[in-house]
């Protein structure tokens, strides 16, 4: 918690400094409006595992650098729950989460420029498994065992603006999670670095 109380901090501090170093820009003048929205993958760890999540994310654009939104992204591989059996099977693990999200973005009409982002959320992480149907194969059969998450996940990203309507980012997050008491996982095994990829469609 000391790491995340230091990060909120450095990041809040980063954004007060360009909202008045771009006073004139941001809060005066025209005001402009706009939004996009887009597909998110997410590569991190899971159970000391690679762990991919994909999902997606939107926002209102405030004068082209402030965007207010959401955001939900879920596991999509198979990780094992270790040690947990249901049913006399073993169990793999659901993770999902998403929230409120806030980011700002320096020099926006840039070709390459950078963000702040925090998403305020939760979520849940779950032991399942599925029981197929073989005589139609299909999955209609699931048990699992699950528990409610919070997620604060501060991030950095770079944007590179590919058209007027288009902009491709790369990022860093640090996801941290608390609210797990299932087995097959912990607070510690979710919280965790992601490497993010954004693609956002929209007015910028």
């Amino acid at each position: 918690m000391k790491k995340l109380a230091f990060l909120l901090i450095i990041a809040f501090a980063f954004m007060q400094t360009v909202f008045a170093a771009d006073e004139e820009t941001l809060l005066g003048g025209d005001f402009t409006s706009g939004g996009f929205g887009g597909p998110v993958v997410k590569v991190s760890q899971v159970n000391n595992e690679t762990a991919v999540l994909m999902g997606g994310r939107g926002g209102w654009i405030i004068n082209h650098s402030l965007i207010l939104g959401g955001g939900g992204y879920g596991l999509v591989n198979e990780i094992e729950a270790p040690g947990v059996f249901i049913n006399g099977r073993q169990a793999n693990l659901q993770f999902g989460y998403g929230g409120f999200e806030i980011e700002y973005v320096a020099h926006p009409m840039e070709l390459l420029n950078y963000s702040v982002y925090l998403l305020i959320g939760g979520g849940s992480v779950e032991n399942t498994i599925w029981d197929n149907d073989y005589d139609d194969d299909e999955y209609d059969d699931y048990d699992s065992h699950q528990d409610n998450i919070y997620v604060v996940e501060p991030a950095v990203n770079v944007t590179l603006n590919v058209t007027s309507f288009f902009r491709v980012s790369g990022g860093v997050s640090y996801r941290y999670v608390t609210g797990v008491d299932i087995a097959g996982t912990s607070n510690e095994e979710l919280t965790q670095p992601s490497y993010n990829l954004t693609f956002r469609f929209g007015k910028f």
